[in-house]
Formats: C-alpha cells, structure tokens, sequence
C-alpha cells in the first residue's frame, strides 16, 4: 500500500466540505456498496452505543474521508470481512489498554511506531483530541477511545 499523506486527506476534507448534504451522501453511499461490511461496523449500535448522535455521525464521517483518501492513493480495495475488522478492532483495543499512560494523548503514542499510515493516524488522533480541553466538544471524554479505535480499525483494514 502506498502511503497517504496528510496533503490527500486535506484535499477529501476540502472536498466534502465543498459538497452539499446529498453529494456528501452519495459518497457515502459509494462507500456502503464497496464495504457494506465496514460501513455494516461503524453503523452498528451495539459497537458504539456509547457515543452521542453528533459522535456517530462524526465517526462516520472520519471513515469516509480515511476511505476515499485511501481510495485516491490505492485504488478500490477489496471488500473486507467481518473478520478481519473484529481482529483489527481487538489488537487496536489491547494496545490502548496495555499502555500505562494516564494521559490520553499519550496513551496512543504505542500507536505511532512502526505505523505505514503516521498521517491517517495522526489525523484520527486529531480528530478526537482537536478540543480535548473544550467542554461543548463535539467528542466527549468518553467518545474519544471507540471513535479513535473505530477509526485506527477502519485504516488498518483498508490499507492492510
């Protein structure tokens, strides 16, 4: 897999931001017929029931532009199996788990070595710590570990 750089993600988010709620939508649902087993993931409540509304729908929107950022660099991937998605989302949760940092930010440094992908991780990093210290964040304190490992799951199953 080639490597997708933070100038490809910023032009998706420049895209998405470009595009109306339904050409947005019909990206999405482009994403849905490519990986209706990933999408089939992050739309499941049973993994993220914890989050708000507005943390579902964020999630979503992060793994649409890790999937069309990805897609721009690597071309279509193929579909990928429930398995493979449960494996990724495990060994994701044991490494934040096993870290013993009480600090947030600092618990996902283990993430960082050894990565192929440092500018997709660092922007599901980003995107969950951007107003860590704001109390009207769009991600809670309690979002911020299942979005980013939904997230991370999401780009090592794609760029796998």
């Amino acid at each position: 897999m080639k490597f997708v750089s933070e100038k490809i993600i910023d032009s998706i988010i420049d895209l998405l931001d470009s595009l109306s709620d339904e050409q947005t939508e019909r990206h999405m649902e482009q994403f849905a017929e490519e990986q209706p087993v990933l999408v089939a993931y992050l739309f499941n409540d049973d993994n993220f029931h914890l989050l708000t509304d507005d943390e579902q729908g964020f999630l979503q929107y992060l793994a649409l532009i890790v999937w069309m950022a990805n897609q721009k660099v690597n071309g279509p991937v193929e579909t990928v199996p429930e398995e493979v998605i449960g494996e990724a989302e495990e060994k994701n949760y044991e490494m934040l788990e096993a870290s013993t940092a009480k600090n947030f930010r600092d618990r996902l440094n283990a993430f960082f070595e050894n990565t192929p992908q440092e500018d997709l991780l660092a922007f599901a990093e980003e995107a969950v710590l951007e107003d860590e210290d704001n109390p009207l964040a769009l991600v809670t304190k309690e979002g911020r570990e299942p979005i980013f490992v939904a997230v991370k799951t999401v780009i090592d199953v794609l760029t796998r």
